[in-house]
Order: structure tokens, then sequence, then C-alpha cells
């Protein structure tokens, strides 16, 4: 237990920010990653539920969420302004990946009762962690003030949505595995699994992001 919990900070450490810098360098290098977490994880799907009927529509699915995935990175309402864009990406990134955090150090250090069956290791405590960690992440980046952003109540809200989306997202891929028989859709990172073990929530999570900012409210 304590090796996998090393391995997992120890890879997490190095992915984050790496992961930002690529975001934040766009272009080709962020197109590359892109293609590669893509078929990556049309790989890892594939092979978890080739013996299931809903492999197709997972294969569907993935492809759509990659796509609104780059148009997300790449949105420029204006023309001109190439921040609009990278920021919502940034914001939506921090919300997954702290959502994630949360809810595992909540969990293990708070435990409590779980609440789900289909994800033993998801915890009441966990979802409290799952929101406090991206309220306080994004409100940290405010602060840098760089891409001129600040936590009011529409921020607060979109923060509950993603967040929330990329838990129920958690979820739903923890389901297709337990039916699938596999705790881990890969092996490629350390202490993680696959690359869809670590974008579950993702894949849920900025559809719902660009949906959200594009036609109810911008911040």
């Amino acid at each position: 237990m304590k090796t996998e919990i090393t391995k997992r900070v120890l890879s997490s450490l190095i992915l984050i920010p790496l992961s930002f810098y690529i975001i934040i360098q766009g272009n080709i290098l962020f197109n590359f990653f892109l293609a590669f977490c893509y078929l990556v994880s049309i790989y890892e799907w594939f092979m978890m539920s080739k013996k299931n009927f809903f492999k197709y529509f997972g294969i569907i699915f993935l492809s759509i969420s990659f796509l609104i995935v780059y148009l997300l990175r790449n949105y420029d309402p204006c023309c001109n302004n190439y921040h609009t864009g990278l920021r919502l990406f940034i914001v939506t990134t921090l919300i997954c990946v702290f959502t994630d955090i949360g809810g595992y150090i909540f969990g293990k250090f708070f435990k409590g009762p779980n609440l789900t069956k289909i994800s033993p290791n998801k915890t009441y405590s966990g979802v409290i962690g799952s929101y406090f960690l991206p309220l306080l992440s994004v409100f940290m980046f405010t602060k840098v003030n760089i891409y001129e952003l600040e936590l009011n109540l529409k921020m607060f809200v979109f923060i509950l949505i993603v967040s929330s989306i990329s838990q129920i997202g958690d979820i739903i891929i923890s389901y297709f595995k337990r039916i699938s028989n596999i705790k881990d859709t890969g092996k490629i990172i350390p202490g993680h699994g696959g690359i869809l073990d670590r974008i579950d929530g993702m894949i849920f999570a900025f559809p719902a992001s660009y949906i959200t900012y594009l036609y109810f409210f911008k911040f």
C-alpha cells in the first residue's frame, strides 16, 4: 500500500507540472499530447470492453470528448483573445485534478461511509475533499491574476458543476471497470494505472465545462 501511494505521489509530481506546461505551450506540442492520450485511451477502452456490447458507444463518446477538449483549448470567440480558451482550459483542468486529489486525500485520511457500492474507495468525506480542493486551487489561481480571473458567484457555481460531473464520470468509468472485472485500464502510469484511469472524470467534465461556459454563463 505504501509503495503504491509513493508511486502515485511521485508520478503526480512529474505529470501535473508537465501537463500544465504542455497545455500552456499549446500548438503542435499540445496537439501531439492530446492525440497520444486519445489513442491510448481508445486502446485501453477497447481492451477493457471488447467482450461487451457497449464498446462502440465508448469509442464514439471518447472521440467526441477529445474533440471538445481540442475545441476548448483553442476557443477564441473574438478571434483576438488567445487567453480565453487557455484560461478556461486551465481552470477546468485545475478543477478535475484537484477533484481527484481532494477525493483521494480526504477519503484516505478521514475515511467514513462509502458513497456507492460501484466504487468502494469513494466515501462521503472524499466528496467533501473533491469540492474543497478545487475551490481552493482556483482561488489561488485567481490570485496569480495573469488571466484576469476572480472567484465570483459564477466561478463558484462553475466549479461545483464541473467538479460534480467529474466525480460522476469517475463513478461511471468505475462501473464499466467493475462489470469488465478489472481494477485498472492499464499500467502506463505508475501508481495510477492507465491513462483512462486518470482522465475518467475529465472526459465528462470537459464537455460539461465547454457547454456550461458557452451556453449558460461566462466568467
